[in-house]
């Protein structure tokens, strides 16, 4: 079973997020963090299990997902999780900013559950049925 870190700060936005990998597979379980200070404490917890995929919205209280990513990234231990930057910003400079700091992907959140089932079908296809994740040796 694959582990999926959700981090977002928007209760509402959480719970359609989960509901939409809900509907497209049960093949994972999906842990959720609502802000950049404890996503990064719950990724260097050495005692929990790694996440094999981190969702990162970009605006988070106390530590913003930039800050998460650029963090993440930087840190040997961390930077082989694949994140994608799950956010509702289209803003260029955010879209570089995430690519330059090694982001693996960059999906905008779609309105509505119908078009964010479809982006989780897709997050889901790729990243966990298709591309190879890292096991533990790079963990």
């Amino acid at each position: 079973m694959r582990r999926i870190l959700l981090v977002e700060d928007s209760r509402a936005d959480a719970i359609l997020i989960q509901e939409a990998l809900r509907q497209v597979s049960a093949e994972h379980s999906v842990e959720t963090v609502t802000d950049g200070e404890r996503a990064m404490a719950r990724l260097r917890n050495t005692s929990a299990t790694r996440p094999d995929l981190v969702l990162l919205d970009l605006n988070l209280p106390r530590k913003d997902g930039r800050a998460v990513l650029a963090e993440i990234k930087e840190d040997e231990a961390l930077r082989s999780i694949p994140v994608i930057i799950l956010t509702t910003s289209s803003a260029p400079a955010d879209v570089a900013f995430a690519y330059t700091h090694c982001a693996n992907s960059y999906v905008r959140k779609p309105l509505g559950l119908d078009a964010l089932v479809e982006a989780a079908t897709a997050i889901r296809d790729f990243w966990l049925r298709t591309a190879t994740l890292p096991g533990p040796a790079l963990r």
